[in-house]
């Protein structure tokens, strides 16, 4: 498999969400009777679209306004949430800085240690405002915050690193054993991220309740520049999707697989789920959010980074609140707005009446998806010309 890239050397061809087009199916469905539903660990949650654990997007609020809505939104243990508390005072900080200080202000702001304090105060006030807890910590700090968050009654917890294995050697610190950790917690634990079938596959044998898919998407992510490092989502999300099939055909636990990073719009959703995912993670969609702490900015994780930064602060702007941007009705012609209502009308047209069934529809190769026949829209920048 592969295209001759040079003498003696070949590459597989790997396709983005931009490339790909659905198939509209020969069965159509109401799109109010369709399920998009999403399950871990037995608990059900009516909306698909997790909002990512970035500093800019996931406060306690947001949280649980997210939940209260049937989503799910998950806390930066490493963030400003955790290191200051009044984080508010810092959040502005970073909306009033210029272009060119951001990321020397980022890396200062995030030198102030993390407060385990704080740690727990953040979930006990998810749980007393009625929103469900969902946190996230880097694999080294796993064990420790782990402990914690489950003190304080977390409902879920995320590792998550730029790329994550089950084999990871280092000298300079203990290396986090997946399968003892998983083992230990007593709630669920998603592990992210990975991009390819083999390692998507060793991960799910760790007792994972799901994994996050995508490394190098995300709208505020340099690691595809600063690194080089990366698989367009639409091949990475198939490839771990058929390594989650075949774990459950072999053990017949069915692990939800989580496509994070790259989607700005309900089309880009849509295709996600085409793809395999079973859920998606988001940052710049929810950015856009009036309840968001960001204030219409975004920034990605590694952004802060203290000798390599990957990320970058990008502004996306205020259009809508929360319930806007996923249920609608939609002020925006561009897709950013209403994602469930595009979601479940994508699901009709395809006859898909739940994700598994979307999982199955025809995709095709349309390099021309998003040009084709919009000369007008590219021209007075509307629509699908942004």
């Amino acid at each position: 498999m592969g295209l001759w890239i040079g003498r003696g050397r070949k590459a597989r061809r790997a396709y983005g969400l931009d490339e790909i087009a659905l198939v509209p199916g020969e069965l159509t469905i109401n799109p109010n009777e369709t399920d998009p539903s999403w399950e871990i660990a037995g608990r059900r949650f009516r909306v698909p679209i997790i909002a990512s654990a970035m500093d800019g997007v996931v406060d306690v609020n947001f949280a649980v306004q997210l939940s209260k809505l049937g989503g799910l939104a998950v806390l930066n243990l490493e963030g400003i949430q955790t290191r200051y508390e009044d984080p508010g005072e810092v959040l502005q900080k970073i909306r009033n800085a210029g272009h060119e200080e951001a990321t020397l202000l980022l890396q200062e702001i995030y030198r102030k240690p993390v407060q385990e304090k704080l740690i727990a105060r953040r979930i006990e006030e998810i749980k007393r405002k009625g929103g469900v807890a969902c946190v996230s910590s880097i694999p080294q700090k796993a064990e420790a915050f782990g402990k914690i968050a489950q003190e304080a009654g977390c409902d879920i917890f995320v590792v998550q690193s730029t790329v994550t294995t089950v084999k990871h050697l280092s000298t300079e610190y203990k290396t986090l054993d997946f399968h003892q950790f998983c083992k230990s917690m007593k709630m669920p634990v998603i592990i992210g991220n990975c991009v390819t079938y083999e390692t998507t596959l060793e991960l799910l044998e760790t007792g994972a309740k799901a994994l996050l898919i995508g490394i190098g998407p995300g709208a505020a992510c340099t690691t595809r520049g600063v690194l080089g490092l990366g698989v367009p989502q639409v091949t990475a999300t198939c490839d771990a999707a058929a390594a989650r099939d075949f774990f459950y055909k072999k053990t017949g636990a069915y692990v939800p697989i989580i496509a994070d990073g790259g989607m700005t719009t309900g089309g880009d959703i849509c295709k996600a789920f085409a793809c395999g995912a079973d859920a998606v993670m988001v940052g710049s969609a929810f950015a856009r959010c009036k309840e968001a702490p960001g204030g219409g900015y975004h920034w990605g994780m590694a952004t802060p980074h203290a000798n390599l930064p990957r990320g970058t602060r990008i502004h996306v702007g205020t259009t809508g609140a929360l319930e806007e941007i996923l249920f609608g009705p939609a002020r925006m012609d561009d897709g950013t707005q209403n994602l469930m209502g595009a979601l479940q009308t994508c699901m009709g047209n395809v006859g898909a009446r739940n994700v598994r069934e979307l999982q199955l529809v025809d995709i095709i190769i349309a390099p021309s998806i998003k040009t084709e026949g919009k000369v007008f829209q590219q021209a007075q920048r509307v629509g699908m010309g942004k």
